[in-house]
């Protein structure tokens, strides 16, 4: 069951009507059972698995609960060989034998590899995040320990946040698990438009710009580079849709039952640095990584040279963190780099504070950012040198008007045109959204202009939607991580 499914839009309203009428004492443990529920829908037999995950952290932190620091730390160590050495078996138990394969075969030796027959957990590396910075938390000292069973299993199981994030803290969520929830029309209005926003997101835009996305990188020897560089600039805006619409739809849906979840996008592409990118991009996750990775490995302390080693060692575990795929890694070493030069130059670029120097660092910024995005989309990392080289050697700029070729990528004009459309509305949203509450402009609008305008964007997703050859309505790009 997927937020742009025929499912969910039909399990949700129920969740929420039953929610309100519930009495306050037992609305955690309908939410609790919901969110089982849901992932049973979407996990099957690793419903027992998010389980398990519930019951070792919530008993790891009682029992650190008034005891010493070195009985904390066995704790903890143990809490965390656990949970992270089974996700490591899910996730990269077929990347071991492929990395010895490739060793192998730089000294001559051929080998067979084997690999073993492992369906990844849906949301496994979210909630195990979730379960992980609760307990890192209560050793810390920051958070005491859960004793409500219900409550905390409601927390890292909450079903808008389950499959793909936002990656709540438990000083946010699970605080406000614990506050009665009272029926709040504003919210559900705001948080139903909210939604509305994230599926234009992903169904009118994101899902579109695949389908040129998927052709050229699924066959792109039959292409120029030219199509190469459209393909990787488009697919910056696919993940980005598809990503922030899934939030925006998690965190309406969230809303519309009272809680307040995590910001995880803010215009990430009109940054103007490395360091401000990933201060807008996949907040949940980089601040996670921060908090819980970069702080623990020494963060700024030791000079430069640790402070850099810690730096790329960050951006190497949200690398793999993605997937078990030397492309993932890759992706996270260029922004390792990234970062460390962005930090060595960062007095002289800030310095630069001009529009026209904003302009052209935005663009170097989103430059960076896209050229790292084809190692993340590309299948094998030879792949990617490949298209690359393509670029290059074969760039032939005329061959974008070529019928032929286009036709070939699966859309007709039409859909060009929606496409192209589509992000400019995203564009121009993302431009204006500091300047213009939009969600706070339409709830507050008369009662049948407001419905009108809801009305109207229900029939745009539904008419522009692409569902067309290729459509598959449970493909989030998020959902795979």
């Amino acid at each position: 069951m997927e937020f742009n499914s025929l499912m969910f839009l039909l399990f949700f309203p129920c969740v929420t009507i039953i929610y309100y009428l519930f009495p306050e004492k037992v609305k955690n443990l309908f939410v609790f059972i919901s969110s089982m529920l849901f992932y049973a829908c979407c996990g099957g037999k690793y419903v027992f698995w998010l389980l398990g995950v519930i019951c070792i952290s919530y008993f790891s932190a009682l029992g650190m609960e008034r005891q010493g620091e070195k009985k904390k730390k066995q704790i903890i160590t143990i809490n965390i060989i656990v949970v992270i050495g089974l996700m490591f078996g899910f996730k990269y138990l077929n990347m071991i034998p492929q990395m010895a394969s490739s060793l192998l075969k730089v000294f001559g030796v051929q080998t067979r590899t084997f690999f073993w027959e492992v369906v990844l957990p849906v949301g496994i590396s979210f909630y195990t995040f979730v379960a992980l910075g609760y307990v890192a938390d209560v050793y810390r000292g920051k958070v005491k320990a859960e004793k409500n069973f219900v409550d905390y299993g409601a927390f890292v199981a909450f079903f808008p946040t389950l499959i793909s994030g936002p990656i709540e803290r438990s000083n946010n969520l699970l605080k406000q698990i614990k506050e009665p929830k009272k029926f709040d029309a504003n919210k559900i209005r705001n948080g139903f438009c909210q939604m509305l926003w994230g599926y234009f997101q992903k169904v009118v835009v994101a899902d579109r710009v695949c389908v040129i996305v998927a052709a050229v990188y699924n066959d792109y020897e039959a292409y120029s580079g030219i199509y190469v560089v459209v393909a990787t600039l488009l697919y910056a805006f696919q993940i980005y849709c598809d990503f922030a619409g899934y939030s925006n739809v998690a965190i309406g849906a969230a809303r519309v039952l009272g809680f307040e979840l995590s910001k995880n996008f803010n215009a990430p592409y009109l940054a103007t640095s490395i360091s401000e990118f990933w201060k807008r991009w996949h907040i949940s996750l980089s601040t996670w990584l921060r908090d819980y990775v970069y702080i623990s490995l020494g963060g700024n302390r030791g000079g430069k040279v640790k402070k850099y080693r810690n730096l790329i060692c960050t951006f190497l575990v949200s690398g793999l963190w993605h997937g078990a795929n030397w492309t993932f890694v890759v992706w996270g070493g260029l922004h390792g780099i990234y970062s460390v030069v962005n930090d060595a130059i960062s007095e002289k670029w800030e310095s630069w504070k001009s529009k026209g120097a904003t302009v052209v660092k935005c663009v170097i910024t989103f430059a960076l950012v896209d050229f790292a995005w084809l190692f993340f989309r590309a299948d094998t990392v030879q792949d990617a040198f490949r298209m690359i080289k393509l670029v290059f050697v074969r760039f032939d700029l005329m061959s974008i008007f070529n019928r032929e070729l286009a036709i070939s990528m699966g859309m007709e004009i039409e859909d060009i045109v929606i496409m192209i459309l589509g992000l400019l509305v995203v564009l121009l949203a993302e431009l204006l959204r500091n300047k213009i509450d939009f969600r706070g402009k339409l709830c507050q609008l008369a009662l049948p202009i407001r419905w009108l305008v809801f009305y109207v964007a229900i029939f745009v997703i539904l008419i522009f939607g692409y569902y067309g050859p290729g459509f598959d309505a449970a493909q989030f790009i998020y959902k795979q991580f």
